[in-house]
Parts: C-alpha cells; sequence; structure tokens
C-alpha cells in the first residue's frame, strides 16, 4: 500500500473515533463532567509521554516547557482543556447536535481567526461561506430564542487553540504531551479532592476505583484521546492538506449521526435550516481551497518547469546550456 493511501486511512481512522465518541462519552452520563476530564488528562499524560520514552524523545520536552514556549503550551492547554469539557458537558446533557454544529464551524472561524491574528486574504468565495455560517448561527438564535453558545464556545475554543500551537514550534505529539502535562496538576489536585471529600460537584463523584464499569471507560479515555491524534498525526504527513480538511468532516457528521439517530435529541425544522446553510457553507469552503491548492499546484508545476535549462546548438556545433527563463 502506498504511503498517501496509507495516510488516508489513518485519516478515515481518526475522524471516525472522533465521530462515535460521543457514544463513549454517554456512556459515562453518570460521572460528572470534570471528572471525566480530569481522567482525560491524566491517563493522556500517561500515554504521550510513553510514546515519547518509546520515541526516544522525552529530553526534547523541555524545549516547550520553558520561556515563551511554556506561555504558548500553557495557552493551548486552557484552551483544549475547556473544549474537551464543552464536548463532555455537551454529551451528558444532551447537547450534542450543537457540539456537532461546533466542529462543523470550526474551518469557517478558523479562517477569521487566521484573518485577524495573520492578515490572511479571503477568496471571495471563502468570504461568502464565512457569511453564510454567520447567517446560519443568526437564523439559528431568531428560531431557538437564544444562541447556541456550546456551539460558538466549541468551534471558537478550538479555533484559539490552533492559533496558539501555529505560533508553537513543535510536532503534534510533542506538543500534545507537554499540554497534557500542563494540565496535570490541576487534574490531580480536583480527582485529590473528589476522592477525599474535600469538595463535591453538586452530585455523586470518585466513581474510580469505586465502580469497575466506569473505571475501566475512564482508564480508556487516554486511548481515545491519544489514538486518533497519533493517527492524525501520522496521515498529515502523508496527505494533502487538502484532502485533511475534507476528510475531516466525517467527525461532526458522525457526531449528528450520534446526537439525531442514537440520542434521538430535537431536531427542529431551525435545525435543518441552519445545518443546511453551514453545509452549503462547508461545500463552497471546500471547493475554494480545493480549487486555490490545484491553482497553486500548477503554478509550482508551471515554475519547475520553466527553471529546466534549455539546450540551443551553438555556433561551433556544440550544445550549450541558454539561460533560465
Amino acid at each position: 500500500m502506498r504511503e498517501p493511501v496509507k495516510g488516508l486511512w489513518a485519516m478515515v481512522a481518526a475522524s471516525t473515533i472522533w465521530g462515535l465518541s460521543p457514544l463513549y462519552y454517554k456512556l459515562l452520563a453518570a460521572v460528572p463532567p470534570l471528572e471525566v476530564l480530569s481522567h482525560r488528562t491524566l491517563w493522556s499524560a500517561l500515554i504521550f509521554s510513553s510514546v515519547l520514552a518509546f520515541q526516544g524523545r522525552l529530553s526534547q520536552l523541555p524545549t516547550v516547557l520553558k520561556g515563551r514556549a511554556f506561555v504558548l503550551t500553557a495557552f493551548a492547554a486552557m484552551m483544549i482543556s475547556a473544549n474537551w469539557f464543552l464536548f463532555i458537558l455537551s454529551i451528558q446533557i444532551g447537547r450534542a447536535t450543537e457540539a456537532s454544529l461546533g466542529y462543523y464551524i470550526f474551518p469557517l472561524v478558523a479562517v477569521v481567526i487566521g484573518v485577524a491574528a495573520f492578515g490572511e486574504r479571503l477568496r471571495p468565495a471563502q468570504g461568502l461561506a464565512v457569511l453564510l455560517a454567520a447567517l446560519a448561527v443568526a437564523l439559528l438564535t431568531w428560531g431557538l430564542g437564544a444562541a447556541p453558545w456550546i456551539a460558538l464556545m466549541i468551534a471558537g475554543t478550538f479555533g484559539l487553540y490552533g492559533l496558539f500551537k501555529k505560533r508553537l514550534a513543535a510536532g503534534p505529539v510533542l506538543s500534545v504531551t507537554a499540554e497534557v502535562l500542563v494540565l496535570v496538576p490541576a487534574a490531580a489536585v480536583w480527582l485529590f479532592g473528589i476522592h477525599s471529600g474535600l469538595w463535591a460537584e453538586g452530585r455523586p463523584g470518585a466513581f474510580f476505583g469505586h465502580d469497575l464499569r466506569a473505571s475501566l471507560l475512564l482508564a480508556v479515555s487516554g486511548v481515545l484521546t491519544a489514538g486518533p491524534l497519533i493517527l492524525f498525526s501520522y496521515a498529515s504527513r502523508r496527505v494533502r492538506l487538502a484532502t485533511v480538511g475534507l476528510v475531516q468532516y466525517i467527525n461532526p457528521t458522525l457526531q449528528f449521526g450520534c446526537a439525531t439517530l442514537v440520542f434521538a435529541e430535537p431536531f427542529t425544522n431551525w435545525h435543518g435550516s441552519a445545518f443546511g446553510i453551514i453545509w452549503a457553507a462547508l461545500a463552497l469552503y471546500s471547493w475554494s481551497s480545493l480549487s486555490q491548492e490545484r491553482a497553486a499546484r500548477r503554478l509550482a508545476s508551471s515554475v519547475g518547469t520553466s527553471g529546466t535549462a534549455v539546450r540551443n546548438p551553438a555556433s561551433d556545433g556544440s550544445a550549450k546550456p541558454s539561460a533560465t527563463i
């Protein structure tokens, strides 16, 4: 199997695991979300650290845990922790549909962040896609009488996470390991307080070690976090960026399916109209991105061809290379 094909299947696998993860978190509905998040942080730290140790790269961690890199890592850690918490909470309170909307609009939020933070220019089609997304959110807000705050916060925290990651010169596994290690003290303190009875979240906690089923499920959270990210990292080095972007839509689509078909969450006409506009916006955005990438590839191919030395016959009968165009 060729490397690009392996990368594509790895990307499909990662997006599928992410997309079906609501089924897993629904099984933990009795466990308070902060307790689930804390376990996800600790088990992820263990797995990511083990992966780095296996690769012989633990010595690289200090490079992202000091100075300016540490500040960026800490901010990224806060954003991804907030994103994880919102996602877990949305599943537990019956708002998985809204969570899927958040991951649908994330690419368009990322475009806005790119314009604001890096001065990137939008093509007309991309600008129209962003306007359509804003229209969809406004329509849903009007129809339901309240803004889809969970969706907006999920998209916003993930977008800001990407912003900090872009400024951090570190690979995905190394940077995520550093991020979860930054979060480990807070997770450990929270779990200590839960298990020692120092505080509670308003409902029963301290499931780990007292409930076998919950204990096993909480331990699996590390694999569920680390596995897809490692697959994603593998895929992103082997397939085109546009392909990665398109395949990632498997994630919110499966989340949407879990919410409406498995969890039977309400899906009103307002939801249908808003999601229809979002899907149209994503189709327009994807078409524009693919066109832009094809144009860039044609330009690169043209430059490569024009840079080839052309041989012309010289007056003495020998062949000499002409000047490069």
